[in-house]
């Protein structure tokens, strides 16, 4: 008997689940990722404060996006220096600069405030999910799921949190808030001294020229994946209660579905990584490839009676497909986990952007049933990218 147990060989650290650790992370992304989902219940106040015209408000967006573009190159220096301090300050400094929205003097203040809290995003997912992926060991699709349910359950609940706070606080006193962040800096501060980290190892990490080289043949069809995907994501999270309330449903109905739609994601993206694990990332990729468009197809031919269920459905098969793309990403380039992550990230962003755009501009000239359409199927067009996918093994 100790023969057999002996001849079965025991996981290393690197490879083991390190439960505990993961959830750290995955708190403090919830966390953190509260604090930026404060601006839409923030802009009708802010707009009234200081008469403010809907284009000023549409720079406030643009000023906590755009440094997202940094991501590729704060995911290089991660990949070389140990910057765990980066990912032990930014939910604090993320919730300072927003919480202090609240007391803002001017639209200048406003706007330097959504700079430097956009700055700090972009710096904690920089570098936090590739430590949260180095910590999953053998199961990263599993640790990939967790990275993204607690960001998308820290979106859902940013503009619940920021209402109340505002309603039990008053708009000067929404600095209070910030001390949630820094309890997260603090999770973060005690789980993070004694893990080492690839990152520590600037001998491993390849340059940065030579882990594009290296990416290539994984980050090429995830881009085309992402352009034929991000339309009908965006379109989702972004027009469906604009879409609702056209269609004669009440605004609290309407928020409501949203709410629905986006629960459904966060259990789409907490099995899609462990089933990803299990099943192979590109037979994930597909099942939502194969399933999303139809659902939408029938969501928008539905009588009102049948959306929830079928709103349910496109929740989880549109957003399950999440975890398993970051999960590929960073098994193309083990040794620069957060360069590989910051660049499909950074294109991540600039593309839904776009996305949102185009279809906001469809729905203007065609309406919202067509643009949720076409959006289905140009998901649709997007499954020959995933034959062009390495095989991953199942675990």
């Amino acid at each position: 008997m100790e023969e057999i147990r002996s001849a079965v060989p025991e996981k290393t650290t690197e490879e083991l689940f390190q439960a505990a650790n993961v959830s750290a992370f995955a708190s403090a992304h919830a966390m953190h990722d509260t604090f930026p989902a404060f601006l839409p219940s923030l802009a009708p106040l802010l707009i009234e404060k200081f008469s403010l015209s809907n284009t000023q408000v549409g720079l406030f967006t643009a000023c906590l996006r755009l440094p997202s573009m940094l991501q590729p190159l704060l995911g290089h220096l991660s990949d070389r220096r140990d910057l765990r301090w980066i990912a032990i300050l930014t939910p604090a400094l993320t919730a300072t600069a927003m919480s202090l929205l609240g007391i803002a003097p001017g639209y200048t203040a406003i706007l330097v405030l959504l700079l430097v809290a956009g700055l700090s995003s972009a710096a904690f997912h920089s570098v936090a999910p590739a430590m949260a992926g180095q910590v999953s060991g053998s199961q990263l699709g599993r640790g990939m799921s967790y990275w993204m349910v607690s960001g998308e359950l820290g979106r859902t609940l940013g503009p619940l949190i920021a209402v109340g706070a505002i309603s039990w606080l008053t708009l000067p006193g929404l600095p209070f808030t910030m001390l949630m962040g820094w309890a997260a800096s603090f999770i973060l501060y005690f789980r993070l001294r004694a893990i080492p980290m690839n990152a520590m190892q600037a001998s491993e990490g390849l340059p940065w020229r030579g882990a594009l080289r290296q990416m290539k043949p994984v980050l090429l069809p995830l881009i085309g994946l992402m352009v034929m995907r991000s339309m009908l994501e965006n379109a989702m999270a972004i027009y469906l209660p604009v879409y609702l309330t056209q269609k004669g449903a009440s605004l609290w109905l309407a928020g409501a579905s949203l709410t629905i739609y986006e629960a459904a994601g966060l259990f789409g993206a907490l099995l899609g990584g462990s089933l990803s694990d299990r099943l192979g990332r590109k037979k994930m990729i597909m099942f939502s490839i194969m399933t999303a468009p139809l659902l939408t197809g029938a969501f928008v031919l539905a009588p009102s009676a049948a959306r929830l269920p079928l709103l349910l459905l496109m929740g989880f098969s549109i957003l399950c497909v999440n975890p398993p793309m970051m999960a590929l990403i960073q098994e193309s380039a083990p040794q620069n986990r957060a360069f590989s992550l910051g660049v499909f990230l950074g294109f991540n962003f600039l593309i839904g952007s776009l996305a949102s755009i185009v279809a906001g501009a469809l729905g203007d000239t065609f309406g919202l049933t067509a643009a949720f359409a076409s959006s289905a199927g140009l998901y649709l067009l997007g499954a020959p990218m995933v034959l062009f996918l390495p095989r991953t093994p199942k675990r």
